[in-house]
């Protein structure tokens, strides 16, 4: 498995994060559309929020970043928020 945790913070960041929880439906809609997702959270902070991806494989979490960045470019672009801060790698221990 192979996950990617998306860190934004900054100009926007709150504000995106408020709408990312308006649209909750229509954001579920299109990570559901990753080949190979195994779980996505989005998580709000005081600086903004984190969005953790766990896919079956790198493809799948790639994917997932491109289907981010096409949602806020469509839907927040207004927002200037700050690109997130990306780390990505291996799952090595997954519990639920």
């Amino acid at each position: 498995m192979h996950a990617v945790i998306r860190s934004y913070s900054g100009t926007g960041a709150k504000e995106l994060f408020d709408l990312l929880d308006a649209n909750k439906p229509d954001v579920e809609k299109e990570l559901r559309t990753v080949k190979g997702l195994v779980s996505y959270a989005l998580i709000r902070t005081a600086e903004g929020g984190v969005s953790v991806t766990i896919c079956k494989d790198k493809a799948g979490a790639d994917q997932s970043v491109q289907v981010a960045r096409q949602w806020i470019q469509k839907n927040a672009g207004d927002l200037k928020t700050n690109p997130p801060a990306v780390s990505e790698g291996a799952v090595l221990l997954q519990l639920t």
